[in-house]
C-alpha cells in the first residue's frame, strides 16, 4: 500500500507537473542546484573532493564498513543534474549500503552531446581500478539517465573486453531514447511526458542515431552483463520501456531483478521523507551485500 506521505508528495507534483523543465536549461539547472539547499546531509558523512581526469567527483562516505564502492551516475535527463543535487541522497544510499560511493559530474548536454557522459563514466570506473578497487568490489548504480548511462557503461565495457563491475543498480532508469516504446502513463506521471523525453533525447544524441545501444541500452546485446537491480514506480512514463528492457535481459539469461513501487513516481527515493524511501535503500543494500566480496 502506497504511504500517505507518498500520496501527499504526488498531489504536489502534480499540481506542479513537469515545472522542472520550465525555462532555458541554465534556468532549470539553477533551480536545481538552490533546491538543493533544503537537503542538508547529516554530519557524520565525509565529503572528498576529487578530480578524475577533469571531470569534477565526490567521494561520499558515510559509517562504510564494506571495502567496496558504488560509482554512482547522477540523473537529469542527460542535460540538468549533479553530485551536489544528489549528494544528499547519496549520503543515505551509501550508509544503508555501508559503502563507499563516488559519484561524479559527467559533461551535460546540449554542450557535451553523445558520447561526452559516457566517456566520463568509463573514465571515473577506470579511475576506481587504478586506485586499486577489484571490479569485484565496484557497483555501478545510477537513476533515470544515469541508470541508462550505467547500463550503457556496462556494455561499452564489456566490448572493449574490460573486467566488468560486481553488479549494476538502476533506479528508473531511461534505457530508451527512440520513442518507440509504449508509453502507458502518459497521464499518471508528474515528472516526465513524451514532450520532454523527446526534447531531452535529442539534446544528448545530437546527430547520433538515437537507437544507438550505447545511447538506448534496450536495444543493446545483452549477454554477458553483470546481475542488475532495476526499481520502478507503477506510476512512471518508463515503467513500459524498464519492463521491456528486463525481458530482453532474462532472454539474454542475465541474473536480474525488477522491483515494483505502486503507485510510485519517478526516482522517488530522493525524497527523504517517503516511508518507502528507506525500504528502497534497504533492498538496494542487501542486492549489493549478496554480489559484492
Amino acid at each position: 500500500m502506497t504511504s500517505i506521505q507518498a500520496k501527499i508528495m504526488m498531489k504536489i507534483l502534480q499540481l506542479r507537473a513537469f515545472s522542472w523543465a520550465n525555462g532555458s536549461i541554465a534556468e532549470q539547472r539553477s533551480r536545481q542546484e538552490k533546491t538543493a539547499r533544503f537537503f542538508k546531509i547529516q554530519s557524520d558523512v565525509i565529503i572528498t573532493d576529487q578530480n578524475i581526469d577533469g571531470i569534477r567527483a565526490e567521494l561520499i562516505d558515510r559509517e562504510s564498513t564494506k571495502k567496496g564502492i558504488i560509482l554512482y551516475l547522477h540523473g537529469g535527463a542527460y542535460a540538468v543534474g549533479s553530485v551536489n543535487v544528489h549528494r544528499e541522497f547519496l549520503a543515505r544510499l551509501g550508509k544503508a549500503c555501508q559503502i563507499k560511493v563516488l559519484a561524479i559530474d559527467y559533461r551535460l548536454a546540449p554542450e557535451n552531446q553523445f558520447p561526452a557522459a559516457l566517456e566520463d563514466s568509463l573514465a571515473a570506473y577506470s579511475w576506481l581500478i587504478s586506485k586499486g578497487y577489484d571490479p569485484s568490489n565496484i557497483v555501478i548504480a545510477g537513476d533515470s539517465a544515469g541508470g541508462g548511462l550505467a547500463i550503457a557503461t556496462l556494455i561499452s565495457l564489456r566490448d572493449r573486453n574490460k573486467p566488468l563491475p560486481a553488479c549494476a543498480v538502476c533506479i528508473s532508469p531511461w534505457v530508451n531514447l527512440s520513442y518507440t516504446c509504449k508509453k502507458s502513463n502518459n497521464n499518471n506521471d508528474p515528472i516526465l511526458n513524451p514532450e520532454i523525453l523527446s526534447t531531452y533525447s535529442s539534446y544528448y544524441a545530437g546527430q547520433s542515431d538515437s537507437s544507438n545501444p550505447l545511447i538506448s541500452p534496450i536495444f543493446a546485446n545483452l549477454q554477458g552483463l553483470p546481475p542488475m537491480l532495476i526499481q520502478v514506480g507503477t506510476n512512471e512514463i518508463l515503467l513500459d520501456q524498464v519492463q521491456q528492457f528486463v525481458e530482453k535481459a532474462r532472454q539474454a539469461e542475465i541474473e536480474i531483478l525488477i522491483d515494483f513501487w505502486q503507485g510510485l513516481f519517478h526516482v522517488f527515493q530522493i525524497i527523504p521523507i517517503i516511508p518507502e524511501t528507506k525500504l528502497s535503500l534497504e533492498k538496494i543494500a542487501n542486492f549489493i551485500a549478496s554480489k559484492i566480496e
